[in-house]
C-alpha cells in the first residue's frame, strides 16, 4: 500500500524526499524507481519531508515509530505532519496525535476503506480524523490519493468508523463463503449462483470482489485473513467498551483466527471459504 501511494504522489508531482522499509532492500528498490532517498532510520525520514504519509500493520508497529524506539519519526519533528492510514485502535490514534503536538507536529488519520490497485490508482476512499485545519492544509495530498477524501471528525473517529467498515465486510465475506460453500455442496453451478446473488438481496461488494475467487481458489492477497482478524476484533473491542454483544462479529472473527492458526493468515480474506468448501482440506 505504501509503495503504491508513494508511486501515485510522485505522479501527481509531489517530491518525494525518502522512504523506509523494515526490511532494508525494500526501501532500496523503491526509492531507486523513485528517485528519492532509501532512509536509513525513522529520524531520516521526519529529516526529510514537511508531510510523511505512514502505513503499518498494526498497534505495535505504530507505537514503534512514533514512541517506543529509541529511533522514531517524532525525533526533530517541530513543524513536521504526519498522515497515518494504519488500521489500528482508535484509541492509538489519540494518543499519536498528543505525542506529535508534545514534539511540536500535528497529526492525521487517513483511514482507507480500499486496497493496493486503488492505492496505485489515487482512487482510494479515505476517513480523515483529527483536527481540521490540519486536514484543509493536507487536502492536496489527500486528494491526489483518494478522489474525495471525507473529514470525519476528532481525532479516533474516523478510525472508529473504519473498524465499522471492515467489521461489516469480514461479516459479510464470511458469509458469502458459506452461502458458495453450501451452493458446491449442493451441487449448484456456482457462477449460476453468483448472478443469481448478484440480481438479489444476496448481493454485495464482497461478492463482486471475492465471489470469483471463493470459486476459482485464487486468494491473491489483496487484504490479508490476520489482518481481517485484527480489524474484527478492534470492533469487538469498541463494542465490549459499549457493552454490545455482537455475536456475527465473533463468529467471522473465530473464522479469521482460525485460518491464522492454521497458517493461511497471509491467504486474502476470500481465503475464509476454505474453511466452508467440503473437500477443501482444511479441518
Amino acid at each position: 500500500m505504501g509503495a503504491n501511494m508513494a508511486r501515485r504522489l510522485k505522479d501527481k508531482g509531489f517530491p518525494i524526499g525518502s522512504v523506509y522499509d523494515v526490511r532494508a532492500e525494500s526501501a532500496e528498490e523503491l526509492a531507486k524507481e523513485l528517485g528519492c532517498v532509501p532512509a536509513k532510520t525513522l529520524a531520516e525520514v521526519t529529516a526529510s519531508a514537511d508531510i510523511i504519509v505512514t502505513v503499518v500493520t498494526d498497534d505495535v508497529a505504530m507505537r514503534g515509530i512514533f514512541h517506543d524506539n529509541a529511533d522514531n519519526l517524532l525525533i526533530n519533528a517541530a513543524g513536521k505532519t504526519f498522515i497515518n492510514c494504519a488500521t489500528v485502535t482508535p484509541s492509538l490514534h489519540v494518543e499519536v496525535e498528543s505525542w506529535a503536538q508534545a514534539a511540536g507536529a500535528k497529526s492525521l488519520e487517513a483511514c482507507m476503506a480500499s486496497s493496493i490497485t486503488q492505492a496505485r490508482e489515487g482512487t482510494l476512499y479515505l476517513m480523515i480524523g483529527g483536527d481540521a485545519a490540519t486536514y484543509e492544509v493536507c487536502k492536496p495530498v489527500l486528494e491526489a490519493l483518494g478522489q474525495a477524501p471525507r473529514y470525519i471528525g476528532r481525532a479516533g473517529t474516523a478510525a472508529q468508523v473504519k473498524a465499522l467498515v471492515n467489521m461489516v465486510m469480514n461479516i459479510n465475506t464470511a458469509g458469502l463463503a458459506e452461502g458458495l460453500g453450501l451452493a458446491d455442496a449442493l451441487g449448484l453451478d456456482l457462477t449460476m449462483i453468483r448472478e443469481v446473488f448478484s440480481q438479489t438481496g444476496a448481493d454485495s461488494r464482497v461478492l463482486k470482489t471475492d465471489g470469483e475467487d471463493m470459486q476459482n481458489r485464487d486468494h491473491a492477497c489483496f487484504f490479508s485473513a490476520s489482518h481481517a482478524a485484527k480489524d474484527s476484533g478492534i470492533a469487538l473491542s469498541l463494542a465490549q467498551e459499549q457493552g454490545l454483544n455482537l455475536p456475527l462479529a465473533t463468529a467471522t472473527k473465530a473464522q479469521y483466527d482460525k485460518m491464522t492458526s492454521q497458517g493461511l493468515g497471509e491467504l486474502d480474506k476470500s481465503g475464509v471459504a476454505e474453511l466452508t468448501f467440503r473437500n477443501r482440506g482444511v479441518a
